[in-house]
């Protein structure tokens, strides 16, 4: 549970507050560098973790995590300003924006969280961006970053090797996820969803069916791994412009909330039919699917509608 609160805390729904609260001009390719390092740091340090595993259990694994995650903190003190005005800066691309970032106590933001969640979900643009998400969650970190590599392991592949497979995805999703954010300054959010949702279920329903050799599998590392985060830059767009620059973050985190919840339900539902089936064909197969339908889903997401969206001001 702490786990599960530390990273909701951090990472896209942080990022996407830092990047509304830094940038007016070039937001896409800012969140798109953010969520691209949140899963290629995950995807690269894999290998490093699957060695530990190996070598001592999981305990090393653990300590070496936490202990990355609490040197972070002094950089964080030290080197991150909260705001442009605390250095005399202003947002990025702004001629004269103000800060009028809000400032408040606890109790404020936990009210103005469950105030801006009961407006939004009135709307069908909340519910169409919170099942899309639902569904990245579920074809990314739910089942290929929780069985991938119990996959390989049943087509007779080393733990290591699995481990690289799953970093070489994460250089890749470097690549894939910048360039979506560069794609999202200029072109429809929603075409774009289509796409990347679209192609990763029919990466997903192909998957079982390799040979699971050295080429086969490098070619869907690539083009899966280029896809792996690439929906978070028009997804955050798409809450900015339904919900606007103030709420857009709140919105956006309880959007996030049903990509972890997609994400729980298909590392349980993935675990679970590898145990009843034998294999996990029927899990990627579903996958793909629920992708298919995603990206289906995503055209419908409406944009800029913001008069008719009663959040919290």
């Amino acid at each position: 549970m702490l786990s599960g609160f530390g990273s909701g805390a951090v990472a896209l729904v942080l990022g996407t507050a830092v990047v509304n609260r830094w940038f007016v001009a070039r937001r896409g390719l800012v969140m798109g560098l953010l969520s691209a390092s949140t899963a290629t740091g995950s995807l690269i340090f894999l290998p490093a973790m699957a060695a530990l595993a190996q070598a001592g259990g999981w305990r090393p694994v653990v300590i070496a995590v936490s202990a990355a995650s609490a040197a972070l903190i002094p950089l964080v003190l030290l080197l991150l300003p909260e705001r442009p005005a605390d250095i005399g800066q202003k947002p990025y691309g702004a001629a004269d924006a103000p800060d009028d970032a809000p400032r408040g106590r606890a109790i404020d933001a936990v009210r103005l969280a469950l105030g801006t969640l009961a407006g939004a979900a009135r709307t069908p643009a909340f519910w169409l961006l919170f099942a899309t998400f639902f569904v990245c969650g579920f074809t990314t970190n739910g089942l290929v970053g929780t069985h991938l590599i119990s996959l390989c392991a049943d087509k007779g592949l080393l733990l290591m090797q699995a481990g690289g497979l799953l970093a070489l995805m994460g250089l890749f999703d470097m690549v894939g996820t910048t360039a979506s954010g560069w794609l999202t300054d200029r072109y429809d959010p929603r075409k774009l969803l289509f796409a990347y949702y679209s192609l990763r279920g029919l990466s997903l329903m192909a998957l079982p069916f390799l040979t699971f050799d050295a080429f086969s599998l490098t070619i869907f590392a690539v083009f899966y791994g280029l896809d792996w985060l690439a929906t978070v830059p028009p997804t955050v767009r798409l809450a900015n412009e339904n919900f606007g620059e103030r709420n857009a973050p709140i919105v956006f985190g309880w959007v996030a909330a049903g990509h972890q919840a997609g994400a729980a339900t298909a590392a349980f539902l993935g675990g679970v039919l590898r145990d009843v089936q034998g294999s996990y064909l029927q899990a990627f197969v579903l996958a793909g699917v629920l992708g298919l339908f995603a990206g289906a889903a995503a055209l419908w997401i409406g944009r800029g509608d913001r008069e008719a969206v009663p959040v919290a001001a």
